[in-house]
C-alpha cells in the first residue's frame, strides 16, 4: 500500500481524480477499460463488498488511520494519494465532505437475457439524464424489490459520480445493463410491460390486473417529455398514478418509488 503525499495538481497518477471528465473516465473507446469514482467511506465499502476493483484511493490524511484505516487494508497494494484538506480540494474542485474518494474499474456489462434470467420485476429507464433522478431511482429499486434495471442508451450513466453519491451505493447492489432493443423484446423473456405515462387510455396503478403479472418490466420516462409515443402504444399496459389537487405528475425519481412499492410481487 504506497501512500503518496501530493503537494500540487500535476503528480501523472492523480490525474484520475482532477483532470478527466466524467466521459473520459468511462473511455468511450472500450467501456470495459473505463473507470469510475466512489465517494465517502460507506459508498465505498458497499461498491468493495459487491465485488468491484479498486484502482487507486484519495484521502485526506486524517481518515487514512481513521474512517479510511478499512477500506485501505480491504484495498490491498494499490497507491494511496493524500494530502492537506487545501490541496485535495484544489486538485478535485470541491471539498471532500467525506474525505475519501475511490477510482474503481468498470465491470464487464452483461446482456439484457442474463440481468432478466431469475428477475421478476424489473424497470426500464428510458431517457432519463438527470444524475440525481438517476441515484434516486436505483435507490428506491434496491429498497423496494426491483430485480433488475435497464437504461436506455440515451440516459445518463448510473456510474457517474453524483448517481453513485445520491444511490447511497445502490447501483452496486441491483443488477443493471444498457437494453439497445425496443422495450417490446423484453417479452422474448416473458415480461409484461408497463409504461408509465398519462394517456386518455391509461390504468390506475392499483388496477387489480396488474396485481396478477408474474414478470413485469416499469417502464420510466423523462417528466419532461415523458416516455416516446411508439413506446406507450408497444406497452402491454399504460399505467397511470391516481393524483389529487389537480396535480398532474410526479418527477420521475418519486413516481419510480411510487410504482415499485405499489407493483412489488
Amino acid at each position: 500500500m504506497p501512500v503518496i503525499e501530493l503537494h500540487d495538481l500535476n503528480h501523472p497518477g492523480a490525474a484520475v481524480f482532477s483532470h478527466l471528465t466524467e466521459a473520459q473516465l468511462r473511455s468511450r473507446v472500450d467501456p470495459e477499460k473505463g473507470i469510475f469514482i466512489a465517494e465517502s467511506p460507506k459508498v465505498i465499502r458497499v461498491a468493495l463488498n459487491a465485488g468491484y476493483v479498486p484502482t487507486a484511493l484519495l484521502c485526506e490524511k486524517k481518515h487514512i488511520n481513521g474512517d479510511a484505516a478499512d477500506i485501505i487494508r480491504q484495498c490491498g497494494d494499490i497507491p494511496v494519494f493524500t494530502g492537506e484538506r487545501q490541496v485535495l480540494a484544489s486538485l478535485t474542485g470541491y471539498t471532500l465532505t467525506r474525505g475519501v474518494l475511490c477510482a474503481m474499474s468498470r465491470p464487464k456489462y452483461k446482456n439484457v437475457g442474463e440481468i432478466c434470467n431469475n428477475a421478476h420485476r424489473v424497470v426500464v429507464i428510458d431517457g432519463v439524464v438527470d444524475t440525481t433522478n438517476i441515484g434516486a431511482i436505483f435507490r428506491s429499486a434496491a429498497a423496494l424489490g426491483i430485480d433488475a434495471v435497464l437504461l436506455t442508451r440515451n440516459s445518463c450513466d448510473p456510474l457517474n459520480r453524483r448517481a453513485i453519491r445520491v444511490s447511497m451505493g445502490s447501483v452496486f447492489l441491483v443488477p443493471w445493463t444498457w437494453i439497445d432493443e425496443p422495450v417490446s423484446s423484453l417479452r422474448d423473456y416473458g415480461f409484461r410491460t408497463a409504461a408509465m405515462a398519462l394517456t386518455p387510455k391509461s390504468i390506475p396503478l392499483d388496477a387489480p390486473v396488474l396485481k396478477t403479472i408474474s414478470r413485469l418490466a416499469i417502464i420510466m420516462g423523462t417528466e419532461g417529455d415523458g416516455l416516446p409515443q411508439d413506446t406507450i402504444t408497444a406497452a402491454d399496459y399504460v399505467v397511470r398514478i391516481p393524483m389529487s389537487h389537480h396535480v398532474d405528475s410526479l418527477n420521475v425519481a418519486a413516481a419510480a418509488a411510487v410504482a415499485f412499492w405499489e407493483l412489488r410481487e
